[in-house]
């Protein structure tokens, strides 16, 4: 009698077994381990650097347009390892990406050829139309934290005079339109060495593919401008070489 009530309500007893398992995997599994994660900038507490201590980034393109150089000189941070990151525009608004990440041992300068497309068992295809992108350096402890986060967007340019950042703080009109020659403009981070005045607009780079001698006059929204010559800053007066770091004073 007692065994077939037990067997009649059986079903009824599995049922609320399973129901409490599901109960307890929820409470002690599930729901612990919804996290909200937090922005970067909030999750880690970035290292403020003062502008004469900060890495210098350039890219520089070949000569075809195919391949940005990313150098990034002047590391002083201590830091174990540095992500990149270059992303880019297609003209049908697809947004492509390069990111590679470097375990610095102490470096001070590095090198990397990034392509602007893709590569499979040695075969290249190229994505033609670049013409602006991004590229974000981070820089990490040994345990991965973030330590220093820089960003700048870049134009990529060719058969034009007019040179600009996509800002639109500087400008560089080119005195004639140089044949087969590519051109980077980008905010370069930090400068090569102090700055004969406080800096108003900038730094800001010209990376080009062709060493060939090119002039340029500049244009920045304030203050006197002035360009590193590879020595030293010199104050700019009229057509100078188009390349090099920019900066204008307040």
């Amino acid at each position: 009698m007692i065994l077939a009530k037990i067997k009649k309500f059986l079903p009824f007893i599995l049922f609320g077994i399973g129901l409490l398992v599901l109960v307890l995997v929820y409470f002690l599994v599930i729901k612990p381990s919804k996290k909200v994660e937090e922005p970067v900038g909030k999750a880690d507490a970035l290292i403020e650097i003062g502008l004469n201590e900060r890495p210098i980034a350039s890219l520089t393109p070949t000569a075809d347009g195919h391949w940005l150089n990313l150098k990034v000189e002047k590391i002083t941070i201590s830091a174990f390892s540095m992500d990149y990151e270059l992303l880019y525009q297609l003209p049908d608004g697809r947004t492509q990406g390069v990111p590679g990440t470097i375990t610095l041992n102490n470096q001070k300068s590095i090198e990397r050829k990034l392509l602007l497309g893709s590569e499979s068992s040695g075969k290249f295809r190229y994505d033609e139309g670049v013409k602006e992108g991004t590229l974000t350096l981070r820089f990490r402890n040994d345990k991965g934290k973030l330590m220093v986060k820089y960003s700048t967007k870049f134009a990529l340019v060719s058969n034009t005079k007019e040179l600009a950042t996509i800002d639109g703080k500087f400008k560089a009109n080119l005195t004639k339109i140089p044949a087969k020659t590519f051109f980077v403009v980008m905010e370069t981070f930090g400068v090569p060495e102090a700055t004969p005045v406080d800096i108003a607009t900038g730094p800001y780079g010209i990376f080009a593919s062709s060493v060939a001698s090119l002039m340029a006059s500049i244009k920045l929204d304030s203050g006197d401008i002035y360009r590193y010559s590879g020595t030293k800053w010199e104050n700019v007066t009229g057509e100078v070489p188009a390349s090099g770091i920019f900066i204008a004073s307040k």
